[in-house]
């Protein structure tokens, strides 16, 4: 075997660039290519950004903007619980029964406060509350409601049980929270204040709820009911002028279509956005030089960055992939993204000025440049496709088309930018104006002609444009000179070290006060009408929780005495838990039990069970609480009342305890609420966050050790990423931020973005060519500091205007988004520039002679 040569170094621990080295030459091929012939590059992806933009005409049949659909986990528990209770427990609108439903139903809801803290029981009160429910019954025609309602016994089911007392003395004397005519009334009166012996003295506030039809047709009559409610009702109620009550109301329709109207609310934002990232791209990369400005690259920057979303998004559509409201966010994100690509793409065009060879200079820019934009794009689109594992379908869809639109935005700008690059640099080489592209005279003596089109009122002509006296952008030189040197003093190395440890501390603390779960309230506008409601809700109708269903799902002997203390112990053990209150639970079978002792019947038989059930149905929904089929009970349910469940910690505990209490119980047990569809959401949200952070981290690790030419180098972006990680999670805590489907989005995100920076900064780093540490980290912030932070400020103002949204989506979208750019980019200007320092020289110097000056790989 012949001697190795030298640019055939093998891989080794110190130089692991058996990948990189070809990227670059791959790079310098493409970078030549386009400067050859930049004029297909620049109108391709125009032709193909048009042809898949054509995509957005099926943007109406593919938005997905179910709130059960998209902010819960596919295939919750509680899904296949509702399942259950619709099969054995088909709900009947002529019988009706709210708490027996398998939903929220169909219902129109208001609350009715007192004011001055009055009493909503007061003479006055109930005449205004008489005057309401009449105008509510009778909007759009008198008969209109009472087709439509869901009835018992013939007649509508009242909006509360007291309705029909309010003209009469029994409200004198009224027990809470359950009243001696049996009706439970925890949930429909509110701020109640009550004697010694529980008779009511006052109440602040009265609920009021309107169910509507579902079965068969009457499901579109009620919706068209509940819309005309919507529309008509404000003016109703300005008309009724209340004195002595105010009034917030809800409808069965309205979170939906609150939540839907959120997309719609941040459409002239995008403007503002665009607006704002091309003024800052411009004035970040103008110079005084009219011929070496660079105003245009700056705005096909952001050009490219918006055909990246047209194709992308596109793309999708015709794939048919849902199009869910989260996505709004994504526009705002790519712009940022596009343009740090751009920033970097200039600056190493900038830096390759002594070259005066437009190919060699492009492939040189596409050289450096180019491999650093792949490390982050690779990144980032991998953060974005492992995003797409998660089980809540919107969380799912952001990912996709934003990891999508991330590739879109990597192939343009090594396309379509690297064409505009080359065509300005042809401008410049012909002297031409930036705006009119006219040539610009030498020797003029107009002072005014001068300072417009040289930058200095002096004629002389080694002011214009020529490769060999391009100067660098003062910010660069500020790194160089001022921002590297005081960065790599000890005792500011100390001070660095310092604060990473204040970071960190904090970070972690914040790490175990975050809360879980989103607030239903959060998905409607601020100014909307339902916030108020919730607001009564929570303040006056928070003791009592969700009544839950306690479903026993087969076949059980219910005469086999044996099997009723099984049952008896069950349904204790459930009543047992704190959140219960065991003097409101509801259950047929004791109620049969004792009726059988009074009589008496020796229910232990199975004929006389089943034959004498029908005694038991007198009672007022007990019949459909028991499923019977052919002589045999294959399904029944109990209820139990939950209390003090005020929080999402509460909510949590509630549903963990409940269902740990069912999975204990001998007998087949289920428990089950409509609510429970949203509680869901506790049990997968954190899994699924940690799931994704470490699959992604991992996969971060496995880029960098491929694309950065030292294993070190991929330990502390993976470091950065792991750091930027918490720090963001600790501190969205302190912003009143909850890890939910919205927030984890966002998660998701800081993996790739913690790379980016971090990735850029190490890259120059260890391919530096500098004799120590300490000038390393000069040289990669003097070669990248203003890049990165250029790319840092522009991802801000892509998203800032989202901080005015008045959606809880939007913002929480800015303020992570701002978090993750502030944290990322403090650790690749700041913390990452001199952890690096400690660890010396990376690699050897033999190796690093061969690289650079056989390969040419060290900027």
């Amino acid at each position: 075997m012949g001697q190795r040569r030298p640019h055939e170094e093998r891989c080794s621990w110190s130089n692991t660039d058996c990948l990189e080295r070809p990227l670059k030459r791959l790079f310098e091929g493409l970078g030549r290519a386009v400067a050859a012939c930049p004029w297909p590059f620049a109108l391709l992806p125009l032709l193909v950004s048009g042809g898949l933009g054509s995509g957005f005409i099926f943007l109406p049949g593919l938005q997905e903007n179910d709130i059960e659909g998209q902010f819960t986990p596919t295939g919750g528990p509680a899904k296949a619980e509702r399942e259950l209770v619709r099969l054995h427990f088909p709900t009947n609108d002529s019988r009706f029964f709210a708490q027996r439903l398998a939903t929220e139903g169909s219902y129109a809801a208001l609350i009715a406060v007192a004011k001055q803290n009055g009493s909503v029981l007061s003479p006055e009160a109930r005449k205004e509350l008489m005057k309401l429910n009449g105008a509510v019954q009778s909007l759009s025609d008198a008969d209109s409601y009472k087709q439509h309602c869901a009835s018992l016994l013939g007649s509508c089911v009242p909006p509360n049980p007291l309705v029909p007392l309010l003209d009469s003395h029994l409200l004198d004397s009224l027990r809470y929270p359950i009243n001696d005519s049996s009706f439970f009334l925890g949930t429909t009166l509110g701020g109640v204040r009550t004697n010694g012996s529980g008779y009511v003295e006052s109440a602040r506030a009265m609920k009021l709820l309107y169910y509507l039809r579902e079965d068969g047709d009457e499901a579109e009559k009620s919706r068209e009911w509940l819309e005309t409610f919507l529309r008509e009702f404000p003016g109703v109620l300005a008309r009724l002028d209340l004195k002595t009550v105010r009034v917030t109301y809800f409808t069965s329709l309205s979170r939906q279509q609150e939540f839907e109207g959120n997309t719609k609310s941040v459409i002239p934002l995008f403007s503002v956005t665009y607006f704002l990232t091309i003024t800052f791209s411009i004035v970040s990369c103008l110079r005084l030089n009219c011929i070496r400005n660079n105003v245009w690259l700056a705005c096909c920057g952001v050009v490219s960055a918006g055909l990246a979303v047209l194709s992308s998004f596109g793309l999708l559509m015709y794939c048919g992939v849902p199009f869910v409201v989260t996505v709004a966010n994504a526009p705002f994100l790519i712009l940022g993204v596009g343009v740090d690509d751009m920033f970097i793409m200039i600056a190493s065009w900038e830096q390759s000025a002594s070259k005066t060879d437009t190919k060699s200079r492009l492939a040189d820019t596409y050289s450096e440049a180019a491999l650093s934009v792949t490390v982050t794009t690779v990144t980032d689109v991998l953060a974005f496709f492992i995003g797409t594992w998660t089980t809540f379908p919107s969380v799912q869809s952001f990912c996709l088309y934003t990891g999508t639109a991330f590739v879109f935005c990597y192939i343009y700008t090594m396309t379509f930018f690297g064409a505009i690059i080359v065509l300005n640099d042809k401008r410049e080489q012909g002297n031409r104006h930036w705006l009119t592209c006219m040539p610009v005279e030498q020797g003029r003596t107009s002072c005014f002609y001068n300072a417009c089109c040289i930058g200095s009122c002096s004629s002389d002509s080694s002011q214009l444009q020529t490769n060999e006296t391009v100067s660098e952008h003062p910010m660069s030189l500020f790194f160089k000179k001022y921002y590297g040197p005081f960065l790599t003093v000890k005792w500011t190395k100390l001070l660095v070290v310092l604060l990473y440890g204040a970071y960190l501390g904090g970070s972690i603390y914040g790490c175990t006060q975050i809360r879980e779960g989103i607030d239903l309230r959060n998905l409607a506008s601020d100014d909307s009408y339902v916030i108020p409601y919730y607001d009564d809700d929570e303040t006056y109708f928070s003791e009592y929780g969700p009544r839950v269903m306690v479903i026993i799902t087969g076949n059980v002997s219910y005469w086999e005495e044996p099997v009723r203390e099984k049952i008896e112990t069950c349904l204790q053990n459930i009543e047992n838990i704190s959140y219960v209150d065991k003097n409101l639970t509801e259950s047929w079978l004791r109620e049969y039990t004792a009726l059988a002792n009074g009589l008496p019947i020796n229910i232990s038989n199975k004929d006389v069970f089943m034959n004498n059930l029908s005694i038991l149905f007198h009672y007022p929904g007990f019949e459909l609480d028991i499923n019977k089929t052919h002589n045999e009970i294959t399904a029944s349910r109990f209820f139990v009342q939950t209390v003090n469940v005020t929080s999402a910690v509460d909510e949590k505990n509630l549903l963990n305890q409940l269902r740990a209490k069912a999975e204990e119980c001998r007998i087949p047990l289920k428990v089950y609420h409509p609510a429970f569809i949203y509680y869901d959401q506790y049990l997968v949200i954190v899994q699924n966050t940690i799931q994704n952070v470490l699959i992604a981290a991992g996969a971060m690790l496995l880029v960098s050790l491929f694309l950065i030419p030292n294993p070190l180098c991929s330990v502390w972006v993976t470091f950065a990423i792991a750091s930027v990680i918490v720090g963001v999670t600790g501190f969205m805590t302190f912003w009143d931020v909850n890890l939910d489907s919205i927030s984890m989005i966002n998660l998701v995100i800081c993996i790739g973005f913690s790379v980016d920076f971090s990735a850029h900064i190490s890259y120059a780093f260890v391919t530096s060519k500098e004799s120590s540490a300490n000038k390393k980290a000069i040289g990669a912030l003097h070669q990248l500091g203003y890049p990165v932070l250029q790319g840092a400020i522009s991802t801000v103002l892509g998203v800032v205007v989202l901080a005015a949204a008045k959606t809880y989506i939007f913002r929480t979208f800015f303020k992570i988004m701002f978090l993750v750019i502030l944290f990322g980019a403090v650790h690749g200007l700041f913390f990452i520039p001199v952890f690096l320092t400690f660890f010396g020289y990376f690699g050897t110097p033999k190796i690093q002679e061969i690289r650079y000056r056989n390969n040419k790989d060290c900027p």
